[in-house]
């Protein structure tokens, strides 16, 4: 039995989100139209992430569905993750105030871009 997680296949997945509804999937590839999905997106500054697995899991959804509620946390940290790329945040977010909890100790930063839980984006390839 072969196929793409046989076989290795490069794989390209766009998402659109509105803010209104769940993200939806505008465009699917694999290797040459996967390749051509990535330069496009570099040719007009989408923020790309590279993820093989939930590539894999977003190519059996069909143009245009909406991606399932099982992948709204990580489909969210991405979209948080580009927010803050681009210096962009949602209408009536605040910036998070660090405080240490004894002298001298530093926090890390969270990054909670979405209304809702706080998120970290993923630190893997771009």
């Amino acid at each position: 039995m072969s196929g793409p997680e046989q076989t290795g296949a490069r794989r390209a997945i766009a998402l659109e989100y509105d803010g209104a509804a769940a993200p939806r999937i505008t465009a699917i590839g694999q290797d040459r139209l996967a390749e051509q999905i990535v330069a496009l997106a570099r040719e007009h500054g989408v923020p790309l992430v590279e993820n093989a697995e939930l590539a894999g899991l977003l190519g059996r959804l069909e143009l245009g569905d909406e991606i399932p509620e099982t992948l709204y946390l990580c489909i969210a940290q991405i979209i948080a993750f580009a927010y803050r790329l681009r210096g962009r945040t949602p209408e009536g977010w605040e910036e998070p105030v660090e405080t240490a909890s004894a002298p001298g100790e530093t926090l890390e930063p969270e990054l909670p871009l979405l209304p809702g839980p706080s998120v970290q984006p993923h630190r893997g390839k771009p």
